[in-house]
């Protein structure tokens, strides 16, 4: 994958696009969270939209629960997108000093738009780029990643950054798609015919980090694992709920055929989705 900065990227020019033309529950729903969703009991999954809202409102609580959030602290969300982790931490805790990184001003907009200050908490957004946080060093107490950092041109620059702006003893969390060792032997193959595929809708995508290679990027940025967590299993319905919903709302944008390739490798044990924390 290149080192060149990730800048818009297609999936969000649709689904800004699309905001607009539908419905206003929809709407809602996707002005705030665009990641996966957690089903604690994904058997008796709903097809419905509230089912998807609060699947994808216990995904950031997942992620932040693994980081140990709590009321007090500064949070760092890199890759914020619209916001909805922040606000999901704004309705659970209090006294939070939070700031939302994106390299996308467009989806900072909307963020800024969505919050609503409760509790004590107060949040900014800031327009940077992850590989290079434009933070002072010992900044903050957790940092999360919800479901981008494979948008990040370098993950080690990513890593070595966190560890640079974290306080001693903060935590980082991220959740991501992480190759079985066997996948990446198919990686040519994925490569000439997967990629272009997931690139035309998502853009720059590096899915070459497996278990074993997050393990060693731990350790030689300075990190100790304090979570490995398979969750597959749990976010299996986002992809046929997704596509009743949108079917049902008028949502049309054009990311769901690619979205189908990550349904279909999770649910063939190639890629696992795994929630990720270390100090």
């Amino acid at each position: 994958m290149s080192d060149d900065i990730v800048g818009n990227l297609p999936y969000f020019d649709q689904i800004l696009a699309d905001l607009p033309e539908v419905d206003i529950e929809l709407r809602r729903v996707l002005s705030r969270h665009v990641h996966w969703g957690y089903w604690e009991n994904p058997a008796s999954a709903a097809y419905t939209l509230e089912s998807l809202a609060m699947a994808q409102e216990q995904l950031s609580q997942q992620v932040a629960n693994a980081g140990q959030a709590r009321s007090g602290q500064r949070i760092l969300d890199c890759g914020c997108g619209f916001g909805g982790t922040i606000a999901h931490l704004n309705d659970r805790l209090q006294d939070l000093d939070m700031v939302g990184l994106n390299i996308d001003p467009r989806q900072l907009e909307v963020a800024r738009t969505n919050f609503y200050p409760k509790h004590g908490n107060r949040a900014e957004f800031i327009e940077g780029d992850a590989c290079a946080l434009p933070f002072d060093e010992n900044s903050f107490d957790l940092v999360l990643a919800v479901e981008c950092i494979f948008h990040f041109p370098s993950r080690l620059r990513f890593f070595q950054e966190v560890r640079r702006v974290l306080k001693t003893g903060g935590t980082l969390a991220i959740c991501d798609f992480v190759p079985r060792e066997i996948t990446l032997v198919l990686d040519k193959m994925l490569n000439r015919f997967v990629q272009p595929r997931i690139g035309e809708n998502f853009g720059a995508v590096d899915y070459s980090y497996s278990l074993q290679k997050y393990r060693s990027l731990a350790s030689e940025t300075g990190f100790s694992s304090l979570v490995e967590r398979d969750i597959t299993a749990n976010t299996l319905p986002t992809y046929p709920v997704s596509v009743k919903v949108l079917n049902q709302h008028g949502g049309t944008y054009r990311v769901q055929k690619s979205a189908a390739v990550a349904d279909r490798f999770s649910r063939l044990g190639l890629v696992r989705y795994m929630i990720l924390a270390y100090h």
